[in-house]
């Protein structure tokens, strides 16, 4: 009891954070725009699913912007939208109600759910479409889809077609079952391959007005619900399985504590299984009579969702990395999402192309999933904000290979990116010398230029805030150390085009003097690369740099270069 006690409280330490959403402050005309074409949107995705099944959207992201909206009906205090379901619902009554199914967002909602309850079983919650199933002298006579829970449509034509669904039970009996109908997947690991658009998929097809027999093979059954069965799960699953429903036994796992319902929602998660599942159902093993059953959650059945693989992220802030070559990266920041346990705050668009062709601004809502379950990747935008704040980008001219090659007004980032590159591992490898140690001295005037850290001292080097005496010393004995390192490491510090492996002779007058033919005429030089090449030794910033360093006594600058006309 103690051991299960501590695992509880673990779990409660190790789960991942609720980035609790802020209510937005806007104005009154704003919420009205704003919240309308959320419900638009929503409603258009709800009519074709339902009507022709389609979907619009991934699941993922249609379960957050359902719930974005209800965040923003709750903060500006707004009556509730109509049902998702009413435009799913049919003529064809269910001979019981579908219950709905409330959603666990945490380890402490489930603590909280479980507390009291005895007799608790764990299933797949399989991500499909819901139906009734009748049976009538243990033939399938009619089936029924999940509608609005009480009315829904009749699919009954596409049993002929269902080859992979139990069409004929071993006893000559009426039954009435509830279930899903899955697209049938081999070996599916839900952790790596999510879900695959799998209910979009046999929504669609069930929508058709008649399915091919590969298309019926296609789709699966799960039986979760069977309402005038017997009383105790445990026998329920028995007598399922000997009607020809194996699988709801085989995925029902008995359990008694919090690691239990975890350890088996991680198994699923991260194991095989033939259908796409989208969390874990919890249920009681005894429930209410099925007349006492109704279309909406009731007390003895939930759901723990696995982590979301696809998250909707409002942004806050568009910002533009500029990089030692002059590349723009518009960085998108984020209000804080997890996924798969990950705290994101940020993702990169790769270009200032494709953030002016996206046209990403402040408010918009986005997808974000994760490139290889580590990096943050940038999928789509969900919903645009009706307001679109301006933003300042650079200008796609206004920064290339040659330029800041000096501190000055709109150069600092690339001139920074500059100095960091220099004194890093791919040229000089300088201790101590990051981002921000050059940020520092460049804001404090004492470095404008490529090489005026090396006239630098102790004294000018400790009146920079956040320098200490220490420090001081520290940074001076990292330049002293540059002015021992090997030509190379310096050319390929100040960023010559040279290649990582280019094997190459020469100091930097006989390097300077080199026509685009001469370079191409090295092993592993191209005409694009050897072009680089001429234009790097040609231009004026950097044959500045290099009479410098010349009079600095650094090593293959051995005189004051001439510029080259090519």
């Amino acid at each position: 009891m103690l051991y299960t006690l501590l695992f509880s409280l673990l779990l409660l330490l190790q789960a991942p954070l609720a980035w609790a959403e802020q209510c937005p402050d806007w104005t009154p005309q704003r919420v009205d725009t704003e919240v309308a074409q959320l419900r638009a949107t929503l409603a258009r995705w709800d009519d074709h699913y339902h009507r022709q099944g389609i979907a619009l959207v991934a699941d993922e992201l249609y379960d957050q912007s359902r719930q974005r909206l209800g965040h923003l009906q709750q903060c500006f205090g707004l009556t509730a939208s109509p049902s998702p379901l009413a435009s799913a619902r049919g003529p064809i009554n269910h001979p019981v109600p579908h219950t709905g199914v409330d959603k666990l967002a945490d380890h402490q909602a489930v603590v909280r759910w479980m507390a009291g309850k005895t007799g608790i079983w764990v299933q797949p919650k399989v991500d499909g479409v819901a139906v009734s199933l009748l049976y009538r002298q243990g033939r399938l006579v009619q089936l029924i889809s999940r509608g609005d829970g009480v009315q829904g449509h009749d699919w009954s034509r596409h049993i002929p077609q269902l080859g992979a669904v139990t069409r004929q039970l071993p006893q000559a009996v009426d039954l009435h079952l509830q279930g899903e109908l899955y697209l049938r997947l081999s070996e599916h690991v839900q952790a790596k391959a999510g879900s695959a658009n799998a209910r979009g998929t046999v929504a669609g097809l069930l929508a058709r007005k008649q399915l091919t027999d590969e298309q019926g093979n296609a789709i699966g059954l799960f039986v979760w619900g069977w309402p005038h069965g017997p009383e105790q799960q445990a026998e329920r699953l028995a007598q399922l399985a000997q009607l020809g429903f194996p699988d709801s036994q085989r995925y029902s796992i008995a359990i008694d504590t919090l690691e239990d319902a975890a350890h088996w929602r991680e198994h699923w998660y991260r194991s095989p299984l033939p259908f796409a599942s989208d969390g874990v159902i919890l249920r009681q093993g005894s429930r209410p009579p099925a007349q006492r059953w109704q279309a909406k959650a009731p007390y003895w059945i939930a759901a723990w969702k696995y982590p979301y693989m696809l998250a909707l992220a409002e942004v806050h802030d568009v910002r533009f990395r500029v990089g030692r070559t002059g590349r723009v990266t518009p960085i998108v920041h984020v209000q804080p999402v997890t996924l798969d346990d990950r705290r994101i705050t940020q993702v990169s668009l790769g270009s200032l192309a494709r953030w002016q062709a996206l046209d990403i601004r402040p408010g918009d809502q986005v997808a974000i999933s994760l490139a290889g379950l580590t990096i943050p990747r940038f999928d789509h935008v969900v919903h645009r904000a009706v307001e679109r704040q301006p933003l300042a980008a650079p200008a796609p001219d206004q920064h290339h290979a040659h330029s800041c090659w000096k501190a000055s007004e709109g150069c600092e980032a690339q001139f920074i990116a500059r100095l960091t590159w220099l004194s890093g591992k791919q040229g000089l490898a300088l201790p101590r010398t990051g981002p921000g140690t050059w940020r520092r001295l460049v804001g404090a005037g004492l470095v404008t230029s490529m090489t005026d850290w090396l006239q630098l001292d102790v004294e000018r080097l400790q009146q920079v805030p956040g320098i200490s005496s220490v420090t001081a010393a520290q940074l001076l004995d990292s330049f002293d150390q540059a002015r021992s390192r090997p030509f190379d490491k310096w050319l390929r510090g100040l960023g010559a085009p040279l290649g990582k492996h280019l094997q190459w002779t020469g100091d930097w007058p006989e390097l300077a003097s080199r026509s685009a033919g001469q370079w191409q005429s090295v092993p592993g030089i191209g005409a694009k690369r050897s072009r680089q090449l001429v234009d790097f030794f040609a231009a004026a910033e950097v044959q500045a740099i290099a009479a410098q360093l010349a009079k600095d006594g650094i090593e293959g600058f051995p005189a004051t270069p001439q510029r080259i006309e090519q």
